[in-house]
């Protein structure tokens, strides 16, 4: 891999675990009163365009991240529109 990867795969990691801490009190105390659901479904739709985009360029990081985002991303979504 190139260094230009690695850079990719770290930007990546590191805007994909941001997203850990409001998945999972969202999880845990299934309040989402502050959760902004319009910017959740714009959020949801951008990511999942990234990783379109990702697939058609085969591109690892962006693949990789914009996967793992997503999931994070449709699942505070989803407990938005259960919860909220």
């Amino acid at each position: 891999m190139s260094w230009m990867t690695y850079i990719g795969l770290a930007a990546a990691t590191i805007t994909t675990i941001s997203h850990t801490p409001q998945v999972i009190k969202s999880w845990k105390t299934k309040k989402t009163k502050d959760v902004s659901l319009l910017m959740y479904i714009a959020l949801a739709t951008g990511v999942f365009l990234w990783l379109l985009y990702g697939v058609l360029i085969k591109d690892l990081p962006l693949i990789l991240a914009n996967s793992i985002t997503f999931i994070f991303t449709f699942s505070t979504l989803v407990l938005k529109i259960k919860y909220g």
